[in-house]
């Protein structure tokens, strides 16, 4: 929206952002890693590890982003798609917000090429590349490691979000295009994300609703979304409400709405011919389309959509009990009780089987070539090679003793095992090293993974007995992180579903946008969709503008459902705010005028999930017949790219354009600068290191040229500082410069 002249004190004032900060620092000060721009955007959904993209499509990843070791972690930091011509710091550091600076950081800018805190990474070739600095990789790679602490030098991240960043080194100082970030966390903490105030729910909160309910599959006993052809594959048994129809068999659905597309009733039983038959247990996909399923008692059967009946054999020995894909495309492996085949699909023939101590049910790790076999009823895993097809392990299972079974299933990115034993979930690393024990208010049942997002899906069925003062007949869906174990969404309540009729059980989409949830009791499979409470993924920033000056504010949200915007704005410090009248997009644009000096606005962003809000930003409204700033705005015409193209006086600061606020890498920021050659009445052309970081000329009148490694400022502060040449302890060999970390202690730099 636009205001005009003379409008209502409430109504939104504009000006040019123009940070102005002091360094508060000696020359050492020069190499502070710079703020971080919207452009290094992360997902609400984050997890660990966790990648963020740059403003130029930069990727960067960390191995570990939250329940860090206070003490000292070691994380692997990764990039692709830096340019070769800048050289970046890889650092941890106070997260600042977007256009803040990321001051200070944990051990500051490694020039030495020693330190552990820190890395450099440069271009090939470099004069720095060797002893001092590694160079990119093909591609603008690079892969390196860095050791991270809760506190130190200045920097204590349980007080502050703290994120690892990359940003151009001190050659560049105000080049924000190499600014990536993410946040991190350490053991006890949240991770702070920069993401502004959550009103009712912190912002980025995730959480699952229910989006419809799907009742035409029968008695639904197991799920699979096939990953090939995105169809839902359902094991069901006959409902007995619907008396009219025998619903047994493998229902095939439309995800999106639940149509049904196929109905698989007909499987060969012990003598081979066909008759109705339920689908127990889905093993897993078939190329293309299609399950491999088990259907009482000892059927083994394949079929995909559009068929008209599975084909199968059936096995000799006792009932079913578990089963998964083989270790070859034409086997499954086939619990019978205690005792553990792998059938030749086809035939049906045995071609290996294992006797284990006692068991119903397993999980295969065919990536690590496991198998972990559970005996609820002795409380004890047993690990199985499937190379040798032999018992290479056995862990006690505590509590699970007799207790109520639940599931098996193994995370195939970390190897670990999960075991639903009673109210309990018990996980297991690879080497069956016990790491975890989740409690929940009712019966484990099934759970799924993630691995695109790094999440575990548990779902909890209520015992169903309201004799019991434990029982309330809802069942519960829990989300974890699978390498923190950290609460990843809202626990979501599910009405009606309970034990009394069946195991629940539970299928992901791949990302975690939708979950689907069977409640055999109630004959139905609950497709739940993921929310996201608004995350601020560019946050505006202190406005300078002068009288009449039209200007802009910036901010943006993600978040599902998209959310809502609205401004608002403070006329007494920020003590009340107001609703700007038809302020409702990702930009405010006025006129600033002399009275509206102070004013602050936010951005409030609002969704079904949350309600999130941008920390507060003031506005000074100076006089404008300015001309003691030497072109301080760099020029007239478009503010917001950050130079003056038309090059008018700088005596007067420029007039003209559009000024902005709002973390945008090419303009919206003042760190780029436009050049202050122009402003000839505002000073003479800097001689202490000027650069583009100074904006225009900034208070030594520079030339708003980039930086070189012979001078610069602290970036987006207006204030000029002593070259690195001249701040540095002394120079070795051609050139080199040496950082002396204890005096950049002393002085507080970073």
């Amino acid at each position: 929206m636009t205001s005009t002249p003379g409008t209502a004190p409430g109504t939104p004032p504009g000006g040019q952002s123009r940070l102005r900060r002091r360094a508060g620092t000696a020359a050492v000060a020069a190499l502070l890693l710079a703020g971080i721009p919207v452009g290094a955007a992360v997902s609400a959904d984050a997890g660990t590890p966790k990648t963020a993209t740059g403003p130029q499509g930069q990727k960067l990843t960390v191995s570990a982003t939250t329940g860090l070791d206070p003490a000292q972690q070691k994380v692997r930091v990764q990039g692709e798609g830096y340019g070769l011509t800048t050289g970046i710091y890889v650092a941890l550091c106070k997260d600042n917000g977007n256009n803040r600076v990321p001051s200070p950081c944990l051990g500051g800018a490694d020039m030495s090429g020693g330190s552990k805190t820190s890395q450099w990474i440069v271009p090939p070739g470099d004069p720095y590349e060797g002893d001092l600095a590694q160079a990119f990789g093909p591609g603008g790679t690079f892969d390196v490691e860095i050791e991270i602490a809760q506190k130190g030098d200045g920097l204590d991240c349980a007080e502050v979000a703290c994120s690892v960043v990359t940003r151009a080194d001190h050659r560049a100082a105000g080049d924000r295009t190499q600014d990536v970030r993410i946040p991190v966390a350490f053991a006890g903490q949240d991770p702070g994300d920069g993401g502004g105030e959550g009103v009712d729910v912190p912002a980025g909160t995730v959480s699952y609703k229910s989006a419809a309910d799907f009742t035409t599959a029968g008695k639904p006993l197991d799920l699979l979304l096939h990953p090939d052809s995105k169809k839902l594959y359902v094991g069901a048994d006959n409902l007995p409400d619907t008396a009219d129809v025998d619903e047994r068999g493998l229902h095939v659905l439309n995800p999106e709405n639940g149509a049904s597309e196929s109905w698989i009733s007909q499987a060969p039983g012990s003598t081979g011919a066909l008759r109705a038959s339920a689908a127990a247990r889905i093993a897993g996909p078939l190329p293309g389309d299609g399950v491999v399923y088990n259907y009482p008692l000892r059927g083994v059967g394949s079929a995909k959509s559009g068929d008209e009946a599975a084909t199968g054999v059936w096995l000799a020995g006792s009932t079913i009990t578990d089963i998964a894909p083989g270790t070859t495309p034409g086997t499954v492996l086939v619990a019978q009780g205690a005792t553990l085949s792998e059938i030749e699909r086809a035939t049906g023939t045995a071609t290996r089987t294992l006797t284990l101590p006692g068991g119903t049910q397993f999980a295969a790790d065919p990536e690590r070539g496991a198998l972990w076999y559970t005996d609820f009823t002795a409380g004890k895993l047993h690990r199985v090679d499937l190379a040798s097809f032999t018992v290479s392990g056995s862990f006690d299972l505590p509590g699970g003793s007799g207790g109520m079974a639940g599931f098996t299933e193994t995370d195939p990115a970390t190897g670990a095992v999960w075991v639903g034993v009673g109210r309990s979930v018990l996980v297991f690393d690879a080497a069956g090293t016990l790491v975890k024990t989740l409690v929940g208010k009712d019966l484990a049942r099934d759970a799924a993974f993630d691995t695109a997002s790094g999440r575990a899906y548990v779902v909890w069925q209520d015992g169903g007995d309201l004799s019991d003062p434990a029982n309330d007949n809802n069942g519960t869906l829990t989300v974890y992180g699978t390498e923190d174990f950290a609460v990843a969404a809202k626990d979501l309540s599910l009405p009606g579903n309970h034990s009394q009729a069946g195991a629940a059980s539970l299928a992901v989409e791949p990302g975690g946008a939708t979950v689907f949830v069977t409640s055999p009791a109630e004959g139905k499979i609950t497709k739940l969709v993921r929310q996201v409470s608004p995350l601020v993924t560019r946050a505006p920033a202190d406005l300078t503008a002068k009288d009449g000056k039209e200007v802009a504010i910036r901010a943006e949200a993600e978040g599902t459902p998209e959310p809502t915007v609205r401004w608002q704005v403070s006329t007494d410090g920020a003590q009340t705010w107001k609703d700007v009248e038809g302020a409702t997009e990702s930009a405010l644009t006025f006129t600033a005028r002399t009275a509206q000096d102070g004013y602050r606005y936010r951005a409030e962003f609002r969704n079904d999930v949350g309600t999130t809000r941008t920390a507060a930003v003031k506005l000074t409204v100076t006089p404008a017949t300015g001309g003691d700033t030497g072109g301080d705005v760099g020029g007239n015409g478009d503010a917001s790219n950050g130079a003056g193209s038309t090059g008018s006086d700088g005596s007067t600061g420029g007039d003209g354009g559009t000024q902005s606020s709002g973390g945008s890498t090419t303009g919206d920021s003042d760190s780029t600068g436009g050049s202050g050659a122009t402003g000839t009445s505002g000073g003479s052309s800097g001689t202490v290191g000027g650069s583009s970081a100074t904006v225009g000329g900034g208070v030594a009148g520079g030339t708003g040229t980039a930086a070189t490694s012979g001078g610069g400022s602290l970036a987006a502060t207006g204030a000029t500082v002593m070259s690195v040449t001249l701040a540095a302890a002394g120079l070795v060999g051609a050139g080199v410069l040496v950082h002396r970390r204890a005096r950049r202690r002393t002085e507080g730099a970073l």
